[in-house]
C-alpha cells in the first residue's frame, strides 16, 4: 500500500506504519481491505438510518493517536474467522479490523472452566485502541467470558468480539462498560449459535460521554437458545445507543431479550432491537422487552423494538415502555415512613437490579451494585 492510498485523516499515517510491519500475508490483505472500506465510508453520520439519533461528529473532530502499545503484529491469527467478521457494516467496524489487536480464546471440546476469563481494556489520553477478541466455545464446553472497559480519561475505544458457540456449548458473556465521563466508546458483538448451543449475555453500560453497542446473534442450527440482556444507566449529558439483531434462520430456537434503562439529568438513550424469524424458522420462541425509567423531565429515550416474522408457526412477543417511577409504588413506601428520597432510590435500585442480579460472578455483581448506588448518591 502506498502513502497516496492512505486518505489524509488522523488514522492514515498510523495505518501506513502498521501495514508495512505486518508480515502475515493474509492478515495484511484483510487489514488493507478494511481500511479501504473505512476510507470510502468514513464514520457514520445522522444521515444513516441506523445512526439518526446518534451523532458521532465529536469523535470525528478529534485527531486521535493510535496506541502502538495496543497493537500485536506478527501473531498467528485465524484469518478465516476474521473473514467472517462483518466489517463492512460501518466505518467503526472497518477501522477496528484495519487496526485490530487480536486476542484469541479457544475453549476446548467438553471442557468446563469454572473461573471467569477476563479481558480488561483502558484507553489513554488522546489515544484510540482497537481490541478484537475471537472466542471459540467448542462443542460441549462451558465457560464465562468477561469484557471490561474502564478508561480514566478522554480516549476512544473501538472494540469488537466474535463469538462462536458450537454444538451443545454453553457460554456466559458479561460486558461491562464503565469508561470515563469524557471517553468515547463503540463496540460490536457478533455471535453464532450452533446446534443445542446456549449463549447468555448481559451488557452493562454506565460510562462514556458517547457510547454505542451493536450486538448480533445468529442461530445456525436447531435447538439453540440465547439470552441477550442489558442495562444502561446515564446521567449528565451522557448518550448511549444499543442496536441489537437476533436472527432466527433455522427452526426451533429460543431467544430472550430484556434491556432496561435509567436516565437522569439531560442524558439520552437509543434502543433499536430487531428480531428476524426467517421463512424456514418454524418453532421459534422469541421475547423482547425494553423498559426505561426517566428520573428527569429533560432525559430522553428513543426506543424501537421490531419483529419481522416470515413463518406462522412461531411464538413471538415484544414491547417497550418509557416512564417515571410508579406513583402507587412510591406511595406504598412513603406510607410506611420511608423518606421520599430513599423511597425513590429503592425503587430505582430495584429497577436496575433486575438485570444486575443475572450476573453470576459475585465480585462483578458487588462492584456493579456499588456503582449503581454511587450513581444514585445513596446507601441502601
Amino acid at each position: 500500500m502506498t502513502a497516496e492510498m492512505a486518505k489524509e485523516n488522523s488514522f492514515g499515517t498510523a495505518f501506513y506504519a502498521l501495514i508495512n510491519s505486518e508480515q502475515d500475508t493474509a492478515l495484511h490483505s484483510i487489514r488493507e481491505k478494511a481500511f479501504r472500506v473505512f476510507q470510502e465510508k468514513g464514520l457514520p453520520t445522522v444521515g444513516n438510518e441506523d445512526w439518526k439519533y446518534t451523532n458521532v461528529a465529536p469523535i470525528a473532530a478529534i485527531d486521535w493517536t493510535v496506541d502502538d502499545s495496543a497493537m500485536a503484529v506478527g501473531q498467528i491469527v485465524p484469518t478465516e474467522l476474521l473473514n467472517a467478521f462483518r466489517f463492512e457494516r460501518n466505518g467503526f467496524t472497518a477501522l477496528n479490523l484495519a487496526f485490530a489487536n487480536v486476542a484469541i480464546l479457544r475453549i476446548s471440546k467438553e471442557t468446563i472452566i469454572d473461573e471467569p476469563i477476563e479481558f480488561d481494556f483502558a484507553g489513554e489520553a488522546g489515544k484510540a485502541i482497537f481490541p478484537h477478541i475471537i472466542v471459540i466455545a467448542e462443542s460441549g464446553s462451558k465457560a464465562t467470558v468477561v469484557e471490561k472497559y474502564a478508561s480514566q480519561t478522554k480516549s476512544l475505544t473501538n472494540t469488537a468480539i466474535q463469538i462462536f458457540v458450537e454444538d451443545n456449548a454453553n457460554l456466559t458473556h458479561y460486558r461491562v462498560q464503565k469508561e470515563s465521563a469524557e471517553a468515547f466508546h463503540y463496540g460490536v458483538t457478533e455471535v453464532t449459535v450452533n446446534r443445542g448451543g446456549s449463549y447468555n449475555a448481559t451488557s452493562i453500560n454506565l460510562g462514556g460521554a458517547l457510547s454505542r453497542h451493536d450486538i448480533e446473534v445468529k442461530f445456525t442450527a436447531e435447538g439453540g437458545e440465547a439470552w441477550v440482556d442489558g442495562l444502561y444507566m446515564l446521567n449528565g449529558t451522557q448518550h448511549h445507543d444499543t442496536h441489537s439483531v437476533i436472527d432466527h434462520t433455522v427452526p426451533n430456537c429460543t431467544s430472550h431479550q430484556n434491556y432496561r434503562g435509567v436516565l437522569n439529568d439531560k442524558s439520552r438513550a437509543v434502543f433499536n432491537g430487531k428480531v428476524f424469524v426467517r421463512e424456514n424458522a418454524h418453532g421459534t420462541d422469541a421475547e423482547q422487552s425494553n423498559k426505561n425509567l426517566l428520573l428527569s423531565n429533560d432525559a430522553r429515550v428513543d426506543t424501537k423494538p421490531q419483529l419481522e416474522i416470515f413463518n406462522d408457526d412461531v411464538k413471538c412477543s415484544h414491547g417497550a415502555t418509557v416512564g417515571q417511577l410508579e406513583d402507587e409504588e412510591l406511595f406504598y413506601l412513603l406510607a410506611r415512613g420511608i423518606p421520599e428520597g430513599l423511597a425513590r432510590n429503592l425503587l430505582t435500585y430495584g429497577f436496575a437490579e433486575e438485570v444486575i442480579n443475572k450476573i453470576g460472578v459475585e465480585s462483578i455483581k458487588r462492584e456493579l451494585d456499588g456503582m449503581v448506588l454511587n450513581r444514585l448518591n445513596a446507601k441502601i
